[in-house]
């Protein structure tokens, strides 16, 4: 595999000029930490988009920049330069106000320790990002997102009563309660036995293809990448490859041709 700008990356940033309705993209995304001899430039000209409707995985070995593009796709954290967008929103724009407002309203988020807030109930938990909007929560939607998750009868329960798996599936309910453009989900069946993983995983699944929603998810594990329409693989913070319709195997065999060819290059540099 290729560390060095690819035709999957020149297509990337094709793709975010598009006519292709994307929920997020970002284009020439440079992210740099420190300065000097410290600096370590985790996004290097990244240009890649997330379509609509569709369940896209981020992968890469440690230190590929995978959490850092989430997090710049997402408003979590800013570039230095280049752009991102949240469906045509372009996110550098916005004071910290109204970006605040556009990752209430607009971006759902579930992340590998739940952070659901102890004192209050499942129901209270998934309502409570309409809660901060200041948003009347819709019922008839409710009702569907908690069928979904199969948590009806745990809606008064608080997260310490609750499995991890069930913690997360009100996460999930959670981060789609508003409607959002898109969901992020950082590493999201980290902390979870592979059954309870596998259920939150359906549930994301789900939520793209009966209710419409776009996922964006972070995973160094290539069985819930398989769940995704698309796995976008990263390497010391490039865009080096585009997987459709990935199985476990075909990710394995990506992952391992890269992990063979740093070997490789690292020989040659000793």
């Amino acid at each position: 595999m290729n560390t060095h700008p690819t035709a999957a990356s020149v297509a990337a940033h094709r793709a975010a000029t598009d006519d292709t309705a994307y929920a997020a993209r970002v284009s020439d995304a440079v992210k740099v930490y420190g300065a000097g001899e410290t600096e370590v430039r985790a996004l290097d000209a990244v240009s890649v988009g997330f379509p609509a409707g569709r369940f896209t995985a981020i992968m890469g070995p440690s230190g590929s920049g995978k959490s850092t593009l989430m997090h710049c796709a997402a408003g979590l954290s800013t570039l230095t330069s280049g752009s991102a967008f949240i469906a045509d929103t372009e996110l550098g724009a916005l004071d910290d106000h109204r970006l605040t407002l556009l990752r209430r309203q607009r971006v759902g988020f579930v992340f590998q320790a739940f952070n659901l807030l102890p004192t209050l109930t499942v129901a209270e938990n998934i309502s409570l990002p309409l809660d901060l909007a200041g948003q009347r929560p819709d019922p008839d939607w409710l009702a569907t997102l908690v069928e979904v998750v199969g948590l009806g009868g745990r809606l008064r329960h608080r997260p310490s009563e609750l499995s991890g798996g069930q913690q997360q599936r009100v996460a999930v309910a959670r981060a789609l309660a508003g409607r959002p453009d898109v969901v992020f989900a950082d590493e999201p069946t980290g902390n979870l036995d592979s059954r309870s993983g596998d259920e939150v995983l359906g549930l994301l699944g789900r939520a793209v293809r009966t209710m419409g929603r776009t996922v964006v998810m972070v995973t160094h594990d290539p069985v819930a990448a398989a769940h995704a329409d698309e796995v976008v693989m990263l390497a010391d913070g490039r865009l080096v490859d585009r997987l459709a319709e990935p199985t476990a195997e075909r990710v394995l065999d990506r992952l391992g041709a890269y992990d063979r060819e740093t070997d490789a290059r690292g020989s040659a540099a000793s």
